[in-house]
């Protein structure tokens, strides 16, 4: 099949609406990213003259979702002002971490109240991604299976994982299923930070901060941990110096 008649397949194949609620995660400390981050929130440094946050709720818009609910931790009301002061036509709700910052499973957790749609999109913050011959978050929401899944991450071939220094995270065999990479091994694809959960994925789980690792592991062991791959361009914008890079590749792109 060529590669135009594979495009207008997937546009045909990939469905009108995308969960109608995103829950955006913005509440880390930015470490990796610092100077820049000592006196600005990792999710507001800029990449081709737009704050990563403004790229992800563009993207996020774009797809049709209403409504995105973004944690808030380090520089809390920074995120918030810039928030209320950009237009971005979409519901904007506040999960608000200021007291303890819960990492990202917790974060779900604590923001689960705020999520009206289930299954829900969740997508960090600092990643950046151009969407290919479909939209990326309706191909994402088109290889969705209520009856089989928990978790479906959207990743990337580690030959495509612009700027990302790490060996990869996961195999995945061809039901979609992921299994993850042995430690000193390499594995074909990378996490891009975006997935579709079910509400399933959060039940009893732990109090406090702790990560989604946690909650994948066990939907992987269930068998209920799927992956798609993502079609276009995905950028690991992680330190300072990732930042020209992918500037220079989005004016090739």
């Amino acid at each position: 099949m060529s590669q135009a008649k594979r495009a207008l397949r997937l546009r045909a194949e990939v469905p009108a609406q995308v969960p109608e609620t995103a829950m955006i995660m913005a509440a880390g400390l930015g470490k990796r990213m610092r100077p820049l981050t000592a006196t600005r929130p990792k999710p507001l440094i800029e990449v081709a003259g737009q704050s990563l946050l403004d790229h992800v709720l563009e993207r996020l818009r774009g797809s049709g979702v209403k409504k995105a609910v973004v944690n808030v931790h380090y520089l809390a009301e920074s995120v918030e002002a810039h928030l209320a002061t950009r237009p971005h036509g979409l519901e904007i709700a506040i999960s608000d971490e200021r007291d303890c910052l819960l990492e990202t499973g917790g974060g779900l957790v604590k923001a689960a109240p705020l999520i009206t749609s289930d299954p829900f999109i969740a997508v960090n913050s600092d990643n950046l991604w151009v969407d290919g011959p479909a939209d990326t978050l309706r191909l994402l929401a088109s290889q969705w299976d209520d009856a089989r899944m928990d978790a479906l991450l959207l990743l990337v071939p580690l030959a495509r994982a612009q700027g990302h220094k790490g060996m990869g995270d996961f195999h995945m065999e061809r039901s979609g299923r992921l299994r993850r990479r042995q430690r000193s091994h390499v594995a074909p694809f990378v996490y891009t930070g975006v997935q579709m959960l079910s509400k399933r994925l959060l039940r009893d789980a732990p109090e406090g901060p702790f990560s989604t690792n946690i909650l994948w592991d066990r939907a992987i062991e269930e068998g209920r941990c799927f992956g798609a791959v993502h079609q276009g361009l995905w950028f690991d914008v992680g330190t300072p110096g990732a930042i020209p890079t992918t500037e220079a590749a989005l004016q090739d792109a």
